[in-house]
């Protein structure tokens, strides 16, 4: 079976290192995910030019380019990634987000969320 990768964005180091801490309990042995982090959507973009992700969980407010904006850049790319937005504040975002929900399936967690939340996000994409 070949490992998903999963690229995890958050300029707020705790969320990330919690999202990745999930993913790796969420296996014993680390075999199913391979998991790269960045702090911002444009590292985030750069990062997933050479990962090519399957899954990508972002924050959407970021410094410089956003969740959605990094999203939509990679999908040039990389058309079929699937993506979980993360987001303490929908209100500015909620054209877009529906956007993407209808277009492309996406998934959608609201600061704070529970682990269990994001297991069973991860585990349905």
């Amino acid at each position: 079976m070949d490992r998903m990768k999963v690229l995890i964005v958050d300029d707020d180091e705790i969320i990330a290192t919690l999202a990745k801490i999930v993913l790796d309990s969420m296996f014993d042995n680390g075999d199913i995910y391979n998991i790269k982090t960045a702090i911002n959507g444009e590292e985030g973009y750069m990062v997933s030019l050479d990962f090519k992700p399957d899954i990508v969980l972002t924050d959407i407010q970021m410094p410089g380019k956003n969740g959605i904006e990094m999203v939509r850049a990679i999908r040039k790319h990389n058309p079929d990634v699937k993506t979980i937005y993360m987001s303490g504040e929908w209100s500015k975002f909620q054209t877009p987000l529906q956007e993407e929900h209808t277009m492309h399936q996406a998934c959608f967690l609201k600061k704070p969320f529970a682990i269990s939340e994001l297991k069973q996000l991860l585990c349905e994409a």
